[in-house]
Order: structure tokens, then sequence, then C-alpha cells
């Protein structure tokens, strides 16, 4: 739930009930697509450990490559970024002006992020599973070893209905 991707998250769901207009929802689809294909385009494009890559990487103060990489690699290194690496990435396209600093900025974060990104979106599925699983209704929590009192508490006070509102 940050900011910088609020439209991401909203702006659909706006547009689907009137909120939204026509221009804004095509300008947000056009820079989706243009941070998804360039997110795609920056996890394939290979880089060698050549010696312009090792100067830009010890300008930064980053470890030095002893093979080749992909660009997504070498930004989502910390000290790094897209703005970075644009010295050593020919292929780079030209964004539109009005949309630039935000399409550069979904970059960075998504490519940097994506191990954590990953990660939450399991643990949302899991605990959709976990929704799942129903518990019986009135159940007494007390007669479960291992729990702490605070637990049984709440848990005989609100009586989840499955596993998922219990954790």
């Amino acid at each position: 739930l940050r900011q910088d991707n609020a439209d991401q998250r909203l702006t659909e769901l706006g547009h689907e009930v009137g909120l939204i207009s026509e221009e804004r929802y095509q300008r947000y689809l056009l820079k989706e697509e243009i941070i998804n294909n360039e997110i795609e385009r920056l996890t394939h494009a290979n880089i060698g450990a050549n010696e312009k890559v090792q100067s830009l990487l010890k300008e930064y103060g980053s470890t030095p490559l002893s093979s080749g990489s992909t660009l997504a690699e070498i930004i989502r290194r910390p000290e790094l970024s897209y703005k970075c690496v644009e010295s050593i990435d020919p292929k780079r396209p030209v964004f539109p002006a009005d949309l630039a600093e935000e399409i550069i900025d979904q970059i960075d974060i998504a490519i940097k992020y994506d191990g954590y990104i990953k990660r939450q979106i399991k643990q949302v599925e899991q605990f959709k599973k976990l929704e799942k699983k129903k518990l019986p209704q009135n159940f007494d929590y007390s007669e479960i070893n291992g729990l702490r009192i605070e637990a049984v508490q709440k848990l005989n006070k609100y009586q989840p209905l499955n596993i998922g509102q219990a954790s």
C-alpha cells in the first residue's frame, strides 16, 4: 500500500465505477504497458563483463562482474538504479516526457523489490487457502494445549469462522 503505486492499485477500479475518465485510464494503460515491456527487456538484456560495464560498476562502488549478467540483475544492486546503467544500455527506449519519471521510478521499484513482492503474493495465496478451512462454531479454544491465555481468550470471544481469521 505505497503511495507511488496507488494508480496501479486503484485506477482500474476507479474507471469501472466511473471515477476515472477514459483519457486518464488510457494514459494509465500506456504507462503499465511501457513498464512491463521495459522490465521484460531488462530481465533478458544480457551484458558482458567488458571494460565499460566494469568501469561503471567501479564508479558506483559496486562489485565487478566476473561473468555476464542482465541489466535487471545490475539494477537490483542497492547502489545502482535504472538511471545509473543508462550508459551501458544501448537499446534503452525513450519514454513519453509526461510519464518518464513515474515509469523510471516504477521500473526501479519493481526490479529491486521483485523477490519481496513475489514472497508477499505467496503469503496472500496461503492466507486465502487458510480462509477456506472452516472452524467449528462455538468451539472452546481452552481445550487446545499450547495456546497462550490471551490467544484463548480472544479466540473464545470472537469465534473465528476460519483458520485465516484465527491467525
